[in-house]
């Protein structure tokens, strides 16, 4: 496994639609690996695939309750409303408030292809729509209603 470099907003391949995944391989199997460990050097809760430099639908997750593998997925429904402060690994520094669906369901692959769906609720409905989004080449910044100030000492 390896640390990938984290690319910032400024990046071109954060604003790109990125392309399915069609190849469930040892390579694959690898990005899987070294994002999860990037996602968990950085201690973020979720890292998209272009956020590494990669145009492919691939995102992981983890907000307390174990990594989650998702290759592209799709919302199949969402339901309710939250507003909460998001930050993204790739906008350091930068804090907002973002309206995101409460409750999702998403189906996607995992990494041996096969087909999967899972609900998701509260925090982890809004982490995999933030991923999700960067897949389409959206930023949480387009969503943001309020910037907010955090101090490193919260």
């Amino acid at each position: 496994m390896a640390i990938r470099k984290i690319v910032t907003k400024e990046d071109p391949v954060l604003r790109a639609q990125c392309r399915p995944v069609e190849k469930f391989d040892k390579k694959l199997w690898q990005l899987l690996d070294d994002m999860a460990e990037t996602l968990y050097k950085a201690q973020g809760l979720g890292l998209a695939a272009p956020q590494v430099g990669i145009r492919r639908r691939i995102a992981v997750i983890d907000v307390g309750d174990g990594l989650i593998e998702l290759i592209n997925p799709v919302i199949l429904k969402s339901s309710g409303k939250q507003r909460d402060v998001e930050g993204c690994l790739s906008c350091p520094d930068q804090w907002g408030y973002v309206v995101r669906p409460n409750e999702c369901t998403v189906k996607a692959q995992d990494r041996n292809g096969e087909f999967f769906e899972i609900e998701l609720k509260e925090l982890g409905a809004r982490c995999a729509c933030h991923e999700i989004d960067h897949l389409d080449g959206k930023l949480f910044l387009d969503l943001v209603d309020e910037f907010v100030e955090i101090s490193e000492e919260e």
